[in-house]
């Protein structure tokens, strides 16, 4: 067992995966939607690049969609110590597996699966280059779990994660009103929010889901470049999380679709609020 080697927490959000089809299209479009670089790398006999934000890593692309008979579709990976036992205790708990445990040399292995509600997330034992903790402050991007009851989801994710008995200090796990609200050190890294989903809609945006929320100076601006290079903005009534430009309580938040059809938000940064 090699286990996590970056300092990051058992049980937290270590990084980004988007598996697209096209790794050259998706550069072109996260490049000037997120204003990213990228670094190719070859993971074996799979080639991916490393989104750059200010020379610092944000996230992963692989175009393995085809390969893997996966969507396409922004994915969330959280730190394991052994992602066998891992894949073990989401099976128990009534989650689904669809992909692995998977080996990628010489960084670790990884699991694709699927909470008892069908909201898509992964596991990761091994190292990661991304230090930028997902959720903090300072962070490009943090997490929400849109499902039908996020104190339901909350015991799956702790009984899986070992939130609860495997988390070190500054590491917690807060009931607020309907949501829960996971922090690292005092700050939110990510939250659970009930509400209304329907599981197996044809509209994959009303399905249980962990949306990435990217923070960027101007998510307007940025909507105006999701459409230009081909993607597409979802209309407020269709999302049910999301009334549109701005939410109920101020926050500035975009929901678009890249060109391949992966999902996710657009945040005013600095706006982030639990």
């Amino acid at each position: 067992m090699s286990g996590p080697t970056t300092g990051e927490v058992v049980g937290a959000p270590c990084w980004l995966s988007l598996t697209a089809r096209d790794l050259d299209a998706a550069e072109r479009f996260y490049g000037a939607v997120l204003g990213w670089t990228f670094r190719r790398d070859d993971g074996g006999d799979r080639e991916y690049a490393v989104g750059r934000l200010e020379e610092q890593p944000v996230a992963v692309i692989a175009a393995v969609a085809a390969e893997l008979s996966v969507r396409v579709a922004w994915t969330a990976f959280f730190t394991v110590d052994d992602v066998d036992e891992a894949v073990a205790r989401i099976r128990e708990r009534g989650g689904t597996v669809g992909v692995g445990p998977v080996g990628y040399p010489p960084h670790g292995r990884a699991a694709l699966a699927a909470d008892r509600e069908g909201a898509a997330f992964g596991v990761w034992e091994g190292r990661t280059e991304n230090r930028l903790h997902i959720g903090m402050r300072s962070a490009p991007a943090w997490l929400e779990l849109h499902t039908r009851d996020a104190f339901e989801a909350a015991v799956f994710y702790g009984e899986v994660l070992r939130w609860a008995d495997e988390a070190p200090a500054g590491f917690e796990v807060s009931y607020e009103q309907d949501k829960v609200v996971l922090r690292r050190d005092g700050e939110a890294v990510a939250r659970l929010n009930s509400g209304p989903v329907e599981s197996g809609s044809p509209r994959p945006q009303l399905r249980p889901r962990w949306l990435v929320r990217f923070r960027v100076p101007d998510p307007e601006a940025a909507a105006v470049a999701v459409v230009a290079y081909g993607g597409t903005v979802v209309p407020g009534g269709d999302w049910g999380g999301v009334r549109g430009p701005e939410e109920a309580d101020g926050r500035r938040v975009v929901v678009v679709r890249d060109p391949e059809g992966a999902l996710f938000a657009l945040e005013a940064a600095g706006d982030a609020k639990v």
